[in-house]
């Protein structure tokens, strides 16, 4: 068994004449939490749409858990325990958090939630669903309407509903985008913790939180990797903070 959960070899996507990314090779440690940073439009989320099968490659290949799944569709990826969050929450806003937690149990199993079964059918998955919003500190807003919760909640609910998949490797995008400082602090406690026993590819723009959480960082800057190490190493690189601020002076202007 390869240590790394994740590989890709010479990653490409193009876009008509625009190269998104350009030959990427990274690995993910098994049991890692590995982040991907970079400047606006470094490719980072075209890079997870890759990983995910949501965009296929232009080139090279992708390997998880020792198979090629290069050319597998998505849902197929999914069933392989490559486990996907967005940037904006996806949610059932009129569903009950329990609820929410127990539709995707449901598609664990292979099937869409089925209402009219009897309370008995479905309360037999209650117990896991109450075990997982326990997991993220929802258990006493389980019977709340979802959409009512503040943005935070819900986005540790939507890290419920992921994990109710019992993903080998959860794919965070942006998990605490639109948060203000005890959300981000509260999220970054949730991953740290859901992690266990998992792998955690992230791409995430606060870097207070990538420092406090990443074992490994990868630096993407105009789709190509630029730097790769912890983050005091990738923090030092005159690269990384030359692509950094060439970005905001460009917005500046």
């Amino acid at each position: 068994m390869s240590e790394y959960l994740i590989e890709t070899r010479g990653l490409c996507k193009q876009f008509g004449n625009f190269q998104a990314v350009r030959s990427i090779d990274l690995q993910v440690k098994r049991g890692h939490i590995h982040a991907l940073i970079g400047p606006n439009g470094a490719g980072k989320t075209t890079c997870f749409n890759l990983l995910t099968k949501a965009l296929e490659p232009s080139g090279g290949s992708i390997h998880y858990d020792g198979r090629d799944i290069t050319k597998l569709p998505p849902a197929k990826v999914a069933l392989l325990g490559m486990v996907r969050s967005f940037q904006i929450s996806a949610i059932f806003p009129t569903l009950t958090v329990k609820d929410n937690v127990r539709v995707a149990l449901q598609r664990r199993q292979g099937r869409s939630m089925q209402f009219w079964q009897s309370d008995r059918v479905l309360a037999s998955l209650n117990e896991r669903a109450m075990a997982l919003l326990t997991d993220v500190g929802l258990a006493s807003l389980a019977e709340r309407v979802a959409g009512e919760l503040p943005y935070g909640r819900k986005r540790a609910l939507e890290i419920a509903t992921t994990l109710a998949l019992e993903p080998k490797m959860l794919l965070l995008d942006e998990p605490t985008a639109g948060m203000g400082l005890e959300d981000v602090q509260a999220i970054a406690s949730l991953i740290r913790r859901v992690s266990e026993g998992r792998t955690v590819l992230m791409v995430e723009h606060n870097l207070g939180v990538v420092a406090d959480l990443a074992d490994r960082i990868t630096v993407l800057a105009e789709g190509q990797v630029l730097s790769e190490g912890t983050y005091a190493q990738v923090s030092s690189d005159e690269r990384v903070r030359a692509a950094y601020i060439g970005k905001k002076k460009n917005a500046a202007t």
